[in-house]
């Protein structure tokens, strides 16, 4: 509904437009019909008044010649017959269309016949002296023929007259029709363009209402995803922080509970091996065994502590827990490491510590299973008021399927470790090959205090 009626008034408003201009050249052609029967009927008048003034002059001149005989009232005379055919055409054909007036303009044609044959011959029994001037002219006054023509002539022309006044009339009815067709499509069309324009208005106040909803629930659904972003960011730091928690309350329960049984149990074998002296070679390679169980499950168990929480982080800080994470997985893969690690420690934020440790942690192993690399390297800077860390090798670098952090579950936990910590993180792979991954820090976040913030700053300035 909201399509069509709006469309609505402008396809009324062409109808009616339409229509009123199939109106408009009716009503213009009966105007035109009615002016043509309103001129027919005048010049009919014109010519019954003119064929009557033929008659009137004929009469008065053979008159005047008669009474007078001035042979000038004999020329005028002649002049004014000669003008009876034309107007007799004109009158045929004027009320040659008029079925209804034909039997009268054939009398009228016979009666002036008549009449002019009536003057021609009283005006060659005159010449002919058979009669006197005053009896022909008597005669021509009590003539019949000339009392019918003139009767004949008065009805035509009163029928003229009322149809005259009949045409004038439809004409001006017409006219007054064809302007109130006019005005009354006029003042429609003006009506369908004020309709049309309240619902135009309508429709952009009913847009711009959507608009304004539409962009209320885009800034409440983007309040409700920031929001739901806070809370999932807070429950993954939460997590994570869950699991250190978890993985050094576990590091501490393998060092001091299966540390301890390993160590037991080692000394307990060395005392009955010392206890129990024998000579047989196949207990002394079982004692032999059973001791090298004991030490792989102490390597193993200090492997897997440091892998849980690194004694080093907590004892020798995070500079030398990175040192010795990257050449140890350096040495066990037989990658070619270099690092650049500064020399001065700071006292660093258990949490910020652990979680750059993990960082570059999850970094050094995506080099070992998918990288493919030959070489690695390690850089470790202070710019300022910024901690950066960057971690970089010469492999294959990172698939274009997998350029967001979003495609990776390593990757994700490096962003979102970086990002808990108020940094900005960004792993790419430039064209010369290989992988780069940096971390920005800001290093107020990574001090333990602001006092110790202080200090570092000096210390550093110091060192360098």
């Amino acid at each position: 509904m909201s399509r069509w009626y709006i469309a609505v008034p402008p396809l009324l408003l062409i109808g009616f437009m339409g229509g009123l201009l199939v109106l408009a050249v009716q009503g213009q052609s009966r105007l035109n019909m009615d002016d043509e029967l309103v001129h027919d009927a005048a010049a009919r008048e014109r010519s019954l008044d003119e064929f009557m003034g033929l008659i009137s002059d004929a009469d008065s001149e053979e008159r005047g010649f008669l009474l007078t005989g001035d042979k000038s009232f004999l020329s005028s005379y002649q002049r004014v017959k000669a003008k009876f055919a034309p107007a007799l055409a004109q009158l045929r054909s004027g009320y040659g269309s008029l079925n209804s007036s034909n039997a009268g303009t054939q009398t009228l044609q016979a009666l002036a016949t008549k009449k002019l044959a009536q003057l021609d011959a009283s005006l060659a029994a005159y010449q002919a002296g058979a009669t006197s001037p005053k009896n022909i002219v008597g005669n021509l006054a009590s003539d019949q023929t000339t009392q019918d023509l003139v009767s004949l002539v008065r009805d035509l022309h009163s029928k003229e007259s009322v149809e005259l006044t009949a045409d004038r009339t439809r004409l001006r009815w017409d006219l007054r029709l064809s302007n109130w067709i006019t005005i009354g499509g006029a003042v429609l069309n003006i009506g369908l363009v004020i309709l049309a324009t309240v619902l135009v208005y309508g429709d952009m106040r009913r847009r711009a209402r959507q608009a304004t909803d539409l962009r209320d629930q885009k800034q409440e659904l983007e309040r409700q995803v920031a929001e739901r972003t806070r809370e999932l960011t807070a429950l993954s730091t939460h997590l994570q922080e869950l699991s250190e928690q978890e993985k050094s309350a576990l590091a501490r329960e393998l060092h001091d509970e299966l540390g301890g049984l390993l160590v037991a149990a080692r000394m307990d074998l060395s005392w009955l091996q010392q206890r129990l002296p024998t000579s047989d070679p196949a207990i002394e390679q079982r004692f032999k065994r059973i001791h090298e169980s004991l030490s792989a499950g102490v390597d193993l168990k200090r492997r897997v502590v440091e892998e849980l929480r690194p004694t080093l982080l907590d004892n020798m800080g995070l500079f030398t827990a990175l040192r010795w994470q990257f050449k140890e997985s350096c040495r066990r893969t037989g990658l070619t490491c270099t690092e650049s690690i500064p020399e001065v420690e700071l006292k660093f934020n258990p949490d910020a510590a652990i979680g750059v440790f993990r960082v570059a942690q999850e970094a050094l192993m995506n080099i070992v299973k998918h990288a493919d690399a030959r070489c690695a390297d390690l850089t470790i800077e202070i710019q300022d008021d910024t901690f950066l860390l960057r971690i970089s090798d010469d492999g294959r670098g990172i698939p274009s399927n997998r350029s967001l952090p979003h495609t990776s579950h390593g990757l994700a936990s490096m962003r979102h470790r970086v990002a808990a910590l108020g940094g900005v993180w960004n792993a790419i792979s430039p064209s010369a090959g290989g992988t780069v991954v940096t971390a920005r820090i800001p290093l107020a976040n990574m001090l333990a205090n602001e006092h110790a913030h202080g200090l570092a700053s000096t210390e550093l300035r110091g060192a360098t």
